[in-house]
């Protein structure tokens, strides 16, 4: 019987050559298909504030809060808030932002509350306290026509 060689087991190994080339490829490709974002630009201008003015404006600063039937409060055909809201977050900022334009104005800052004839008294004594947060104390109430 004839003798048979040993076999010399060969080793099975990446070439790793090839892989770092096509990783550069991979990275130079997304490098230049990827969009750069611009950097902002700082645009030196500044936001108009609040101005005081030397006199005062001869203009009425009256704001008409209507208190609708389902309690909606609508200012300026605008609706604040929701009928079901415990405070009235949104209305209070509005009026707090109508209480500083008129204290930069130099004129006093007014709120006619308009209720409908069903209106429950807690959705008014509501808008009152809005006022009262806003700092707005000349408020008045508007008696709906008689017919």
């Amino acid at each position: 019987m004839a003798k048979r060689k040993p076999r010399t087991e060969e080793k099975v190994g990446v070439p790793i050559a090839p892989m770092i080339d096509v990783v550069f490829l991979l990275l130079i490709y997304f490098m230049v298909s990827s969009t750069l974002e611009r950097q902002e630009a700082d645009l030196s201008f500044r936001l108009p504030g609040t101005v005081e003015q030397e006199q005062p404006l001869d203009i009425p600063d009256e704001q008409v809060i209507e208190i609708r039937e389902d309690g909606q409060i609508v200012v300026n055909d605008y609706p604040y808030d929701s009928p079901e809201a415990g405070r009235l977050v949104e209305l209070a900022a509005m009026l707090t932002r109508f209480q500083e334009a008129s204290v930069a104005n130099k004129v006093e800052a007014i709120v006619t509350i308009e209720p409908e004839d069903t209106v429950p008294h807690r959705c008014i004594v509501k808008v009152m306290d809005a006022c009262a947060s806003a700092g707005i104390e000349a408020v008045n109430f508007a008696l709906g026509e008689e017919g």
